[in-house]
């Protein structure tokens, strides 16, 4: 089935939609809940939690990209509960990954609205001058959660090549972060 066919299920209320947006973008969301708190079953109530959340905003919503609202809404509950279970110590992998930035965004960009809104900007604009092969790879890590070594695997180069290239791009963003004066 369609995309466009399981949205329309969704503004008729018809609840084989859930299934059927389980049945095709279910792996997906369960990778990307998964990427993000190394837990199985955290990420299978995110995944349920997406599907409760696809069904209350439809209507009024008619996304545009399917896959990509589901994506959204299911690392956003993710990343809610890894913030709720943080103190905890149980999700290492996030840990990794935040740590990974903390050298290249700024910590009082967090903390002020304005600075938030500038720093989305000039991310959003970086993102768009890199290769489409770079831009990719930087939001599969840092946006979807996907472990270095799944990423490497996947590109067919080792880890520790594809950590290089990482490094190499937070090093570019941090330089249009100061450049912006948006500094660390």
């Amino acid at each position: 089935m369609e995309d466009a066919e399981v949205i329309e299920l969704y503004h008729r209320r018809d609840e084989s939609a859930i299934s059927e947006t389980d049945r095709k973008h279910g792996p997906f969301c369960r990778r990307v809940a998964v990427n993000i708190l190394s837990s199985r079953e955290d990420a299978e109530e995110c995944v349920s939690d997406t599907w409760l959340a696809a069904w209350n905003r439809m209507p009024p919503d008619r996304p545009a990209s399917l896959r990509a609202f589901l994506g959204r809404i299911t690392r956003n509950l993710s990343v809610s509960r890894f913030r709720k279970n943080r103190a905890a110590k149980r999700y290492p992998g996030m840990e990794r990954m935040l740590s990974e930035l903390d050298e290249c965004i700024p910590e009082r960009a967090a903390e002020i609205s304005a600075d938030r809104a500038a720093l989305a900007e000039v991310l959003s604009r970086w993102l768009d001058s890199l290769p489409e092969a770079d831009r990719v790879l930087f939001v599969r890590r840092y946006w979807y959660g996907e472990p270095l070594n799944a990423l490497a695997l996947a590109e067919g180069v080792p880890a520790n090549r594809l950590a290089r290239r990482m490094q190499t791009l937070r090093l570019h963003l941090k330089t249009e972060l100061e450049k912006e004066d948006l500094t660390v």
